[in-house]
């Protein structure tokens, strides 16, 4: 039979083993924490060189956990990557109201603008920098003051835009949860079949960005990666699982490199916080794609 002794020194494990679990998930984790997660993408149909994409998904500024001196890191550390080209795949908006001092797109896209690539920097917009912008939000539509603050910055934004880079095609679709409709719903400014159409049929490869990675399902074959954030990987992951993940998919679409029917989805773990400022098995990223043809 355990002893008083035995039972107190158990609870008090259990007691340091909650805090210091609470402490990781809840500070150490969300805001000190980044790394790189690669993710190698071989195609038959990939006839452009050998291209180094950099990804950096839902920074949710705002402080003590994604401050303006952490986006200069993640600047500094994607970089010092070299990629040939830098996607911002939106949610540069605060995502949770437990933030002691909200950081203002004014201030954080000069610093995004220190980022280089050879191909570019180009940008998409998320949810939360729509559900941002109140007189958007009464318009139904842009212009969009995270977006005019990018591009002003000299970042491109692809509102349901693609573009000829250098051997590829890269398409952005507006966000397909943008406009809060009240009891209509949430109402997307995506049009999927009209940035397809900007696609020339010159054989080139096309990368797709697309903020919510629902839309993968409807993605034509014409599209050979397409990239996405959104679900933080649900931000609390355990074993390969995460229990919440904001997709109508579930754990289908909530994180990494996702294969199906021959097309190729990336969704990035992100860097900030939604709903809660909590990560836990999901450590914030850049996210580095290697995509090659297999000749």
């Amino acid at each position: 039979m355990p002893t008083r002794r035995t039972v107190l020194r158990g609870l008090l494990g259990l007691f340091l083993a909650g805090l210091f679990v609470s402490a990781w998930a809840f500070f150490i984790e969300p805001a000190l924490r980044l790394r790189v997660k690669r993710h190698r993408i071989t195609r038959d149909d990939w006839t452009a060189a050998p291209l180094r994409i950099a990804v950096i998904a839902d920074l949710h500024v705002g402080e003590p956990f994604v401050t303006l001196r952490r986006v200069e890191k993640i600047v500094a550390r994607t970089n010092a990557l070299k990629p040939d080209l830098i996607v911002l795949l939106g949610d540069y908006a605060a995502g949770h109201r437990f933030i002691t001092k909200p950081l203002a797109i004014a201030d954080v896209a000069p610093r995004l603008a220190r980022l280089t690539a050879p191909q570019g920097v180009f940008a998409i917009l998320g949810n939360h920098d729509w559900w941002d912008d109140r007189a958007a939000q009464k318009r139904g539509g842009g212009p969009n003051l995270y977006a005019t603050a990018l591009e002003e910055n000299g970042i491109p934004v692809l509102s349901n835009r693609a573009i000829r880079l250098d051997q590829i095609w890269l398409a952005g679709l507006e966000d397909q949860l943008a406009i809060l409709g009240g009891a209509r719903g949430l109402i997307g400014l995506d049009d999927l079949a009209g940035t397809m159409a900007q696609i020339g049929a010159d054989g080139a490869p096309a990368i797709l960005l697309a903020h919510e990675p629902d839309i993968f399902p409807q993605v034509p074959d014409r599209i050979a990666l397409t990239l996405s954030g959104h679900t933080h990987g649900g931000q609390v992951r355990l074993f390969g699982w995460s229990p919440v993940v904001p997709s109508r998919y579930g754990n289908r679409y909530a994180y990494g490199h996702v294969k199906e029917q021959g097309r190729d989805l990336v969704v990035s773990g992100g860097i900030g916080c939604s709903i809660a400022p909590v990560r836990l098995g999901v450590t914030p990223e850049i996210t580095l794609i290697e995509i090659t043809g297999t000749a």
